[in-house]
């Protein structure tokens, strides 16, 4: 048992309740395969690539590839931290209706807040601010893409992924304090 007990908003049962009315095998079985874009091990795996890649590269892409990997480690570690204090029912195990129209189960039961996937993109899009506009509003889209595949998938709420962006976001800027990254 966790020390907080997260409830979901109005708002998140009204969502959910929409997706499970109206998605279909096919919409889920996408979400399913885009979703992985967002794990954990598939980010720190590309994580250490670039980092590895970049060892031959000009002072600053070493720089951010080190800061882009120690957020990615960060934000792969701190969902399981947050989820032994927090506990929250994800809304995949709450629908009959989803589940007939192809909603799977997602993790363990209690695991919805916050998203992890949202903990690893929000650190990243905050990363990416530091990119040209161009790079980054592509970065900042397909994270938003990847992060609305676990709303699709029931596998948190809303307002979980919402969190799990902010978090992010936090850690990021907390790590550029010890990196160094983004100054000039």
């Amino acid at each position: 048992m966790a020390l907080v007990r997260v409830n979901p908003t109005r708002a998140d049962f009204a969502i959910a309740d929409g997706i499970a009315a109206r998605t279909d095998p096919p919409a889920e079985h996408v979400a399913e395969a885009v979703t992985w874009g967002a794990d954990e091990h598939v980010l720190c795996a590309l994580a250490v690539g670039w980092w590895l890649y970049a060892r031959k590269r000009g002072a600053p892409v070493r720089r951010a590839s080190d800061h882009v990997l120690v957020t990615t480690l960060a934000a792969a570690a701190l969902p399981h931290v947050l989820k032994r204090i927090f506990d929250q029912e994800r809304p995949d195990r709450l629908t009959a209706l989803g589940h007939l129209h192809g909603i799977p189960l997602s993790g363990k039961r209690l695991d919805a807040f916050p998203s992890g996937h949202a903990v690893h993109i929000g650190a990243l899009a905050s990363a990416a601010t530091v990119m040209p506009a161009a790079q980054r509003n592509a970065i900042w889209a397909v994270g938003g893409g990847l992060v609305l595949t676990r709303i699709v998938l029931l596998a948190h709420w809303t307002s979980d992924v919402v969190a799990g962006l902010a978090v992010g976001v936090i850690v990021e800027r907390l790590l550029r304090c010890v990196t160094g990254f983004g100054r000039r």
